[in-house]
């Protein structure tokens, strides 16, 4: 039996990568190289034609100065552009004032056009803050890189974002694609090569350029953080107490007692302000320092359920498990420093 065609296509499907002053260019260029694969590299059972023609397009043509000071050369003008099948916008790296509304007025409107004319439109990271102003994803599921997660729920509080997920796939036509933090392109370019080429493609490619699908989502890589963007005084001032003490028995009896506030009104301010409620809280303060004496020591999981707080190694195990999606020794071996990159 003859191996199945990488591309049974009599077409290349089009692909728009959108270069604007904001991208990434690790992420725009890594897009180019593996969509451009097939033929860049003349993968083993490609048929003549290859699956994707990709461009580099743009508000103008010409050199381009992106986000990190390099400059890429803009191909194509989406003015120029009256169809395309694919487009996607790479990552995007915000200012300190994060995301500025109505800055591409132009873009938005070709993607617009393109979406109409029955385009997919696809991001990587944060590219979804451009595609978002085109109110598309207003009610649709999506994702974005988890640091970014609190400024585009203020920016766009129409669209429901799980920054935990890899990849989301919305809209009636699954024509509206997203994928998580930084490195997760490579789920979003893995998908679309699937998606319109085949599973032997997508292995193929991945095998070639040696990428892994993030099959166990981003929460492993997310950093807990507490909300602080609240006005409660005292809860802040719990907060602050619980940044050292989270390990001490009975912690949130503690605050509570510091706090000179009746339980229930302590427990809803503190739910109120954070999100979250105390004992959840202390959980996933727990569970980060657990993360890193992981990542950083050799001592045991048992001693370090202690360490953090908990004198049942396996509560310590379930609870690190239902909170990272990784027990703690796949935790370890994932994200510990290698042996040949140590001092």
């Amino acid at each position: 039996m003859n191996a199945p065609s990488l591309h049974a296509g009599p077409d290349p499907r089009h692909v728009s990568l959108v270069a604007l002053p904001d991208a990434v260019v690790s992420t725009l260029t890594g897009i180019f190289d593996v969509m451009n694969a097939f033929a860049l590299l003349g993968m083993p059972g490609t048929s003549a034609q290859p699956p994707f023609q990709i461009q580099i397009v743009g508000e103008e043509t010409g050199p381009l100065e992106l986000a990190s000071g390099v400059p890429v050369k803009v191909q194509r003008a989406v003015a120029d552009i009256d169809a395309t099948d694919i487009v996607i916008v790479p990552s995007i790296l915000l200012g300190a004032h994060g995301w500025e509304p109505a800055r591409y007025p132009r873009l938005v409107a070709w993607l617009e056009r393109m979406h109409r004319r029955g385009a997919l439109l696809c991001s990587a990271c944060s590219g979804i803050f451009l595609l978002a102003e085109t109110g598309l994803f207003d009610g649709r599921d999506a994702t974005v890189h988890f640091g970014y997660a609190r400024q585009f729920s203020t920016a766009f509080p129409a669209v429901p974002i799980h920054p935990e997920r890899v990849l989301v796939v919305s809209g009636v036509r699954e024509e509206l694609v997203s994928s998580g933090a930084s490195m997760s392109w490579h789920d979003l370019v893995l998908y679309l090569i699937a998606r319109y080429v085949g599973a032997t493609g997508a292995q193929e490619v991945a095998r070639m350029f040696a990428l892994q699908w993030h099959q166990d989502g981003l929460t492993p890589y997310i950093v807990f953080e507490g909300r602080r963007d609240h006005s409660d005084g005292d809860i802040r001032s719990a907060q602050q107490w619980l940044e050292t003490h989270f390990p001490v028995a009975h912690p949130v009896e503690e605050m509570i007692k510091r706090s000179r506030l009746a339980e229930r009104t302590f427990k809803r301010r503190f739910t109120d302000a954070t999100g979250l409620t105390p004992l959840c809280y202390v959980q996933r303060l727990r569970i980060e320092d657990a993360k890193r004496r992981l990542e950083r020591t050799e001592v045991s999981i048992d001693e370090i359920s202690w360490q953090v707080g908990y004198e049942d190694p396996a509560f310590f195990r379930r609870l690190f498990k239902r909170t990272t999606g990784l027990a703690p020794g796949d935790y370890r071996k994932r994200f510990r420093i290698p042996d040949f990159a140590r001092a």
